[in-house]
């Protein structure tokens, strides 16, 4: 009785992942994510502006890929008519509510609320964004009275910060910080309007140096015309 030839059967073809285009091999891990959903993802729990060299570096892709898809989403977004969008701010990325939905989260996080700077520490603050670095004395001395109270004020809410000391009196300087752009809206400080003309130079206020005054400590909420002077 004769026997059938036996024939080795052909291996099932395997299914390959897409080979990456640098390396020529598959992406694992978060490098194999697709890229939008995960720079959401990212983006959705950040509480600061993020570079694009950042967000490369955590999901392991070329600084380039990560721009393109950046701008992408932003214009989606704006196609989408999102309640929200993604801005270029102070160097980094981050979701914002749009200006026409602000009422809605005020409404929510403030309840009614209002936390607002006063009047003296918006004067103090424009002092030092367009005057920086700039010592206390010398924010005293362009706005008129003392301002210890209202710098620390703007201290603790992340808006300026230290910039070293004055080389010739050894008083600490003081300069506006990222948070301040954020806040703001600028990308950076050559955003700022066009306000420095309208402010004494630092060297024709320098001999009403106000440094030797003694701090007096100023209440942000209460009216500036009683308690800052």
């Amino acid at each position: 009785m004769s026997e059938e030839p036996y024939e080795t059967p052909s291996p099932e073809p395997e299914t390959e992942s897409e080979p990456d285009d640098e390396t020529g091999t598959a992406p694992e891990g978060v490098a194999a994510l697709d890229l939008k959903p995960a720079l959401e993802a990212v983006l959705m729990v950040i509480d600061e502006p993020v570079t694009e060299e950042h967000l490369a570096k955590v999901l392991e892709r070329p600084r380039r890929a990560v721009s393109d898809a950046l701008r992408e989403l932003t214009d989606e977004y704006a196609q989408q008519h999102r309640g929200f969008d993604l801005r270029l701010i102070a160097g980094g990325w981050r979701f914002y509510t749009r200006p026409e939905y602000a009422a809605a989260v005020e409404s929510f996080v403030l309840d009614g609320q209002q936390a607002r700077l006063t009047q003296a520490a918006l004067e103090t603050l424009a002092v030092v964004a367009y005057r920086q670095p700039v010592s206390r004395s010398r924010v005293s001395a362009v706005r008129g009275v003392n301002c210890d109270g209202v710098m620390r004020t703007l201290l603790q809410r992340g808006l300026v910060e230290e910039a070293g000391a004055e080389p010739e009196t050894g008083a600490i300087l003081y300069r506006t910080t990222n948070y301040f752009l954020e806040r703001m809206g600028l990308r950076g400080l050559d955003e700022l309007p066009e306000l420095a003309p309208f402010l004494p130079e630092a060297d024709a206020v320098e001999g009403d140096t106000q440094e030797g005054m003694p701090s007096f400590d100023v209440d942000d909420s209460a009216d500036p015309q009683t308690t800052d002077h």
